[in-house]
């Protein structure tokens, strides 16, 4: 990319004396930063930095063109967001260090954690997600009725991640008041422009969401400070989303030790020329707003500042290892409120029907619970689930969404973090796929991180048995069984799904809340017709008995049942019902009851629940066992389509015969 190298028009632009000097102190602070931190590496006092040289004025200027309770969500390079937000350094340089004072504890790096009382929701390593967090913080804003714009940054290079489509094309259709700002420096990491995308500008891409967009020079202040301004300005009055290009550069490497080799030298030397800091300064001084003298004074102040903040942070002796402390924030703790039902009565109703009187009178309940999904408004839902609820609690609570799975993940992550309970319907649970990022990287981790509890609730479609095939029928819970920080739960009757998911929903943590598709319609019994919850983490018993032991969840619950039934077993039957973290306890209990165990899931066997249950039980109560841990599970093949293979492939066909195995051994 090249660059104009016709000087910087300052004048232009309406800033008042007072604001050109705040704006200078600014953008000072963050590159005198830099400096130091690039000294630092160099001397083997830090491991690394993601240097902003180069684009100081975007994150200054847009940032001073914030009101100071609108959500800003920066990006590697943005340090001018943190400091011009006036978080204390001292603080930031013990994150910087990987100290126990610092954002994350020593838990995270650089600029990858957030500060609710700043309103800077920070960055993960996976680009794009900030985009749909940002969604989420601002339609929290529109429905309060605040009238505040959200400022979300991301890299040209970021642009080609799917991401940033979903929540451009999501800010649109909802019309929320979002700045997508695009600091286009050039380069993904190494990779040029050139090779990233093929239009000539970001501009060109507004229309094509139905969205205003705008390009401006990212290394003039005043510029970036002026349109930023403008457009929040305009923003507040007028809900609608916009995405802002600033044209920049980076001096330095994408980290310090990538250097910059891969880039054409002649860059530098024409980008050195529209240096944001020292042309800015230049034209303080020509235009005598700031002296020598008061450089000389500002940078003295600064780099006492810098330096007692750092030293500070090098002081602070190294974390002390804490195992407890570590498993104890990777969940919020909230500790179960039960809801007992008013009344005994009690009405028959299906499983899905159960589901859908929890989610009916928690919103009754609850106007913060706000749920979203794919064709879950008039049309009810693929499985009708929500039917008659948009009637009832109206369209800004009851959201259809784009076929969209990660955007709307990511944006109810935003909702979250401003206080509301968003519920998002997986259409099938094997479409999480294309979320899956935000649950086990954002959702799962943000608590451990940085103390943000981020209590989404994802409904899950799951299971076989109804002839879907290969990508409608899968049993996904393992796939997110060994992510710390999520909660997985999975009810195998009406009775629990009720309870179970007015608990899910009053949980302060990520829950996903799966619901086998073939018992939607196949099992009912009498519930209460009161809302109620059931605790969390807690198995129960579906028979007694002394022969045997098998421990199941779902389906496996009626498979179990069926067969001791009818063979008249004396054999123990418990459901799991949550799956993370599992009830250790009633585990302990029904092997030392028994002595014998069998484990049942509908997922394929090579791996899932019930392996790291065989190594559980085997690890800590192997004493007590008369015989193998047995497992059952369905084959190691994708879910087939034809109802003959489909038999074949479950683990109903095997159980039988597993079982009089185990209780004969």
């Amino acid at each position: 990319m090249s660059s104009s190298t016709k000087p910087f028009d300052y004048n232009k632009f309406k800033t008042s004396k007072d604001e050109k000097l705040m704006l200078y102190r600014n953008i000072l602070l963050p590159r005198m930063i830099e400096e130091k931190m690039i000294l630092l590496l160099r001397q083997n006092r830090i491991s690394k930095w993601f240097s902003g040289i180069g684009q100081e004025a975007i994150s200054v200027g847009s940032t001073l063109a914030m009101l100071d309770d609108e959500f800003i969500l920066p990006m590697h390079r943005n340090l001018g967001v943190f400091t011009s937000r006036d978080m204390p350094l001292k603080k930031l340089f013990s994150q910087f260090q990987g100290k126990a004072n610092g954002y994350t504890k020593g838990r995270d790096r650089s600029f990858h954690f957030g500060s609710i009382e700043d309103k800077v929701i920070g960055m993960i390593s996976h680009l794009g997600p900030q985009l749909s967090i940002a969604n989420g913080l601002s339609l929290a804003k529109k429905l309060k009725s605040e009238h505040k714009g959200t400022l979300v940054f991301t890299g040209d290079g970021g642009t080609s991640e799917g991401e940033f489509h979903e929540a451009l094309n999501l800010a649109a259709v909802w019309k929320l008041p979002v700045l997508f700002l695009v600091e286009n420096n050039g380069y993904g990491l190494s990779t040029p422009s050139s090779e990233q995308f093929a239009m000539k500008d970001f501009v060109s891409k507004g229309p094509g969401y139905g969205i205003k967009a705008q390009k401006i020079d990212g290394n003039n202040i005043l510029e970036v400070y002026e349109t930023v301004k403008d457009i929040m300005s305009s923003m507040r009055e007028n809900p609608e989303p916009i995405l802002l290009e600033c044209i920049t550069f980076r001096m330095r490497g994408h980290e310090e030790s990538s250097g910059t080799k891969y880039i054409p030298q002649e860059l530098f030397v024409e980008w050195e020329k529209k240096d944001p800091v020292v042309r800015y300064e230049e034209y303080l001084l020509q235009t005598k707003i700031i002296s020598e003298d008061d450089i000389k004074y500002i940078r003295k102040e600064f780099a006492d500042y810098i330096d007692e903040a750092i030293e500070s942070a090098f002081d602070e002796p190294n974390i002390t290892v804490n195992t407890e402390a570590e498993y104890a924030d990777v969940y919020k703790s909230n500790p179960h409120k039960a809801i007992n039902p008013k009344s005994e009565k009690k009405t028959e109703k299906r499983f899905i029907e159960a589901i859908s009187d929890g989610l009916y009178q928690a919103m009754e309940n609850d106007d913060k619970v706000i749920l979203m999904g794919q064709d879950i408004a008039e049309y009810g839902g693929a499985f009708k689930v929500t039917q008659g609820f948009l009637e009832k609690f109206g369209r800004e609570r009851v959201r259809n969404t784009p076929i969209i799975e990660s955007g709307v993940i990511g944006a109810a992550l935003g909702m979250a973090i401003e206080g509301y309970k968003p519920i998002v319907e997986m259409q099938f649970s094997d479409f999480v796929t294309c979320g899956f990022n935000q649950i086990v990287n954002n959702l799962a981790k943000l608590n451990y991180r940085w103390g943000q509890n981020a209590d989404v609730l994802i409904r899950m479609p799951t299971g076989a048995g109804v002839g879907a095939g290969p990508f409608h029928s899968q049993s996904t819970e393992g796939w997110f069984f060994q992510t710390p920080g999520l909660k997985l739960v999975y009810p195998s009757n009406p009775t629990d799904a009720k309870g179970l998911l007015v608990a899910s929903i009053n949980e302060e943590n990520p829950v996903l809340f799966f619901e086998h598709k073939a018992l939607y319609r196949k099992i009912k019994e009498e519930i209460y017709d009161d809302i109620y919850s059931i605790e969390l983490g807690k198995g129960s018993y579906v028979t007694r008995g002394k022969s045997a032991s098998i421990i199941t969840y779902g389906y496996g619950v009626h498979w179990a049942k069926e067969l001791v039934e009818r063979n008249g077993l004396d054999v123990e039957i418990v459901d799991l019902r949550t799956l993370l973290p599992f009830d250790k306890e009633i585990i302990e209990e029904t092997v030392k009851s028994t002595n014998r165990v069998l484990l049942l899931q509908e997922d394929t066997i090579t791996g899932g629940v019930i392996a790291e249950l065989s190594a559980y039980i085997t690890e800590n109560l192997f004493d007590y066992l008369d015989a193998p841990v047995v497992r059952v599970g369905s084959l190691d093949t994708p879910v087939p389509f034809a109802d003959e293979l489909e038999d074949n492939f479950l683990p109903n066909v095997r159980l039988e015969t597993k079982l009089n195995y185990l209780i004969n051994y």
